[in-house]
């Protein structure tokens, strides 16, 4: 069931394309803070009477203290305009129209369907959000020439990809040269069906020669085995083998995490890669001090991930420096690469073994 309120926009905090941050007063007074989406609910203006979904901030979920605008009341009606025929979010109240890129009135269908291999293409597989910024930071700076870097967007997490302050922010800097938004993620330059025909479209028509694929803002997680939406990167690792990629997956390493489930690997990601994978991938773990480095190989060892994928110790230390040089904040879990070095390392090796495949 959705908690829902009414009340006024009394400022609108900030606006960029597809997304604008408002302050609404309540009738009892109450002053939230609102995400208005555009391109569902249209262009909301100062002293419009809106209607607010509050479910997540009631429920203290970690929605960033944001409600969300339902409805504007006084809006005009609107007419669909541009062409397209694939519904997201469907069936829902607040399903959209998309043009994807199979679809036949799409100009890049033909490129689609010639498609027969991604060549051995490095496909960097992330398990959070908060992997995307540091891995293109270092594609960026230790590159030898530009790069074509196309970000695929799963629907593991957050589904508008407008909530992304860091997606927004890398592409005005040239990091991110195209996104793409598969699934019911939507709001990306191209539109796709699923993580299949998402990855064809990067290599065909955004024509990239690095493709990073991880899902939107936010996790769910349950502290179970197999109950949470990051079990999804060992599955897109298959995928990239089937369509005849090379799976860079960057596992979640942290020692500044206090739940032991995530203390050194996390257990998402051995689940991910240890049970779900069923193809190889190329992983590059940070060199460590002795007991942090044993941690890492003890649980190495106990889900056989040796003989099961392309294992690389590699140095790490210079990728916070690389990460230090840039005007983009990175967090992960509310901590930045001072707090959680390995964590940030690890992503940044992913980034390096890319540019090792590429031969630049």
């Amino acid at each position: 069931m959705l908690a829902i309120k009414k009340g006024r926009v009394i400022e609108i905090i900030s606006q960029r394309f597809g997304l604008t941050e408002v302050k609404v007063k309540l009738k009892n007074d109450q002053i939230r803070e609102a995400i208005n989406y555009d391109e569902l609910t249209g262009k909301v203006e100062l002293n419009d009477e809106v209607i607010l979904n509050t479910t997540a901030v009631e429920l203290s979920l970690g929605t960033g203290g944001y409600d969300f605008i339902l409805y504007i009341l006084n809006s005009e009606p609107r007419n669909l305009t541009g062409s397209g025929h694939i519904m997201k979010l469907r069936y829902s109240p607040y399903q959209i129209k998309c043009l994807s890129v199979e679809e036949e009135m799409s100009k890049h269908r033909e490129a689609i369907k010639s498609f027969t291999s991604l060549d051995e293409y490095p496909v960097i597989i992330g398990s959070l959000h908060s992997m995307l910024a540091p891995v293109s930071m270092v594609l960026d700076k230790l590159s030898t020439r530009q790069l074509r870097v196309a970000y695929v967007m799963t629907d593991a997490a957050a589904l508008p990809i407008r909530l992304s302050n860091a997606v927004a922010q890398l592409k005005q800097d040239g990091l991110i040269t195209s996104t793409i938004t598969v699934g019911h993620a939507f709001g990306g330059d191209l539109e796709a069906v699923n993580i299949y025909s998402g990855l064809i479209a990067a290599k065909e028509v955004v024509e990239a020669d690095v493709i990073i694929v991880a899902m939107g803002p936010g996790i769910v997680g349950t502290g179970t085995e197999y109950g949470f939406t990051g079990l999804e990167q060992g599955e897109i690792i298959n995928a990239v083998r089937v369509l005849g990629g090379t799976p860079i997956a960057i596992p979640r390493i942290s020692f500044s995490d206090q739940r032991q489930r995530h203390y050194g690997i996390s257990h998402h990601s051995l689940t991910a890669i240890g049970k779900v994978a069923l193809k190889e991938a190329v992983i590059g773990l940070p060199k460590l001090s002795e007991s942090k480095q044993d941690r890492l190989e003890d649980q190495i060892k106990e889900y056989n991930l040796t003989n099961k994928h392309d294992i690389r110790y590699i140095c790490g230390e210079g990728m916070l420096d690389i990460i230090n040089e840039y005007d983009i904040k990175v967090s992960t879990m509310g901590r930045n690469e001072k707090d959680d070095p390995e964590f940030f390392m690890t992503v940044g090796i992913s980034g390096l073994l890319a540019l090792e495949i590429l031969g630049t």
